[in-house]
């Protein structure tokens, strides 16, 4: 299999390629990357079938290169220094990865698993993966000590911030903590059509029932939200325009 890998760090590439050759497996690499640029020309050029990509470049980052590049007619294996930014992007679309430093067996189960998809399976991995990469979609990831919850925002009545953790509270009953604050969310939430009407709280404007004019929210789960006085105004406001929609 004809392959090329996308790293800006030689030392990286150069070790990859020793660990493949160690394998016995049926790849020939015909061309190393160190940017977006330049992996364009050479897989342009090269036409490889399989492409050891890197998420992030000195120029930017993998789905940049996925994005510009006119066919996307071979398979790919990511590699990434992050477990957590590696999942949050790929576990969705189960487009595989390897975590820098590349383990040998891993790389083994890698090239087994993408042998076994078909270029149109793939492409539409990517597509969901790049989504979640760049939070598009009605959706967010939660990372666990050892798991990730997608949550679908349609679902997500209402977070609760407390002492540095974040409690989501879903529509089917399930309820997830996560120790991170509110503010880490808070601008997916907002994107979304969530709001702040409290420093401890972030609603989904859709599951709004009632506003109590001494500032209570009623939320159709019966869950009642205080709204502070430095933000009743902007929640009024975010009240009456989400009524007109």
């Amino acid at each position: 299999m004809k392959s090329i890998i996308v790293e800006d760090k030689e030392y990286i590439r150069k070790g990859l390629i020793s660990l493949i050759s160690s394998i016995d497996a049926d790849i020939e690499i015909i061309g190393e990357c160190e940017s977006v640029q330049e992996a364009l020309i050479v897989a342009k050029t090269c036409k490889p079938e399989l492409v050891f990509l890197d998420i992030n470049l000195s120029d930017g980052t993998a789905f940049d290169f996925l994005e510009k590049i006119d066919v996307i007619d071979f398979k790919i294996i990511f590699i990434t220094a992050y477990e957590e930014y590696a999942l949050k992007a790929l576990k969705i679309g189960a487009v595989d990865y390897l975590l820098k430093p590349v383990d040998v067996e891993e790389l083994k189960m890698a090239l087994e698993k993408v042998a076994k998809l078909t270029a149109a399976d793939q492409k539409n991995q990517i597509v969901k993966a790049k989504q979640v990469f760049n939070n598009e979609g009605n959706h967010l990831i939660l990372s666990f000590q050892d798991s990730y919850q997608v949550i679908n925002l349609d679902e997500l009545i209402y977070c609760e911030s407390d002492k540095g953790y974040t409690t989501f509270y879903c529509s089917d009953g399930n309820k997830y903590l996560v120790s991170k604050t509110l503010k880490d969310f808070e601008e997916r939430l907002l994107e979304a059509n969530f709001q702040r009407p409290h420093q401890s709280f972030m609603i989904n404007m859709k599951f709004v029932d009632k506003y109590d004019k001494s500032g209570t929210i009623y939320l159709k789960n019966g869950t009642k939200i205080p709204v502070s006085s430095r933000k009743k105004e902007s929640f009024l406001s975010s009240l009456f325009n989400w009524n007109k929609k």
